[in-house]
């Protein structure tokens, strides 16, 4: 496998998938303190040759919380004790964040409310109204 599957229309080598590798964090004992299991990957979406101009600002818009500054998205996993595991488990959360960027999104058709809906919004207007009209003061009673 030289090439991540994205979809149909997509995949992107592995070449332009970095991946770092370090110290798990938690429980684990002496395997987590000295092996170098968990996965870094990095992508950097807005230079990848793979991504067309409307992919590229698909993904940034979509991923926007995942993408650094430089454009770089990074996941770490950590898992499994394997880093051949969590390695595999990065690049599917990988394929599948992108999957769910590039897919394309139903348009909106603006709907008027029903006139239950609306009858039901007016009775609990005039009850909210009825319950601040009986929290006003009336003024001085003596």
């Amino acid at each position: 496998m030289n090439a991540l599957r994205i979809n149909a229309h997509l995949s992107i080598p592995l070449a332009e998938i970095h991946f770092d590798f370090t110290t798990s964090q938690g429980p684990g004992g002496q395997n987590v303190n000295k092996v170098a299991t968990r996965a870094l990957l990095s992508f950097d979406v807005l230079r990848s040759p793979s991504l067309s101009e409307f992919q590229r600002s698909r993904i940034a818009n979509a991923l926007r919380s995942r993408i650094n500054r430089d454009g770089i998205l990074r996941i770490s996993c950590g898992k499994s004790r394997s880093q051949e595991s969590n390695r595999q488990e990065a690049l599917e959360i990988l394929a599948r964040l992108m999957r769910d960027a590039l897919r394309p999104r139903r348009v909106r058709r603006p709907t008027k409310p029903t006139a239950g809906s609306v009858q039901r919004r007016h009775q609990e207007k005039k009850v909210r109204s009825e319950r601040k009209r009986h929290r006003r003061s009336t003024g001085w009673d003596e």
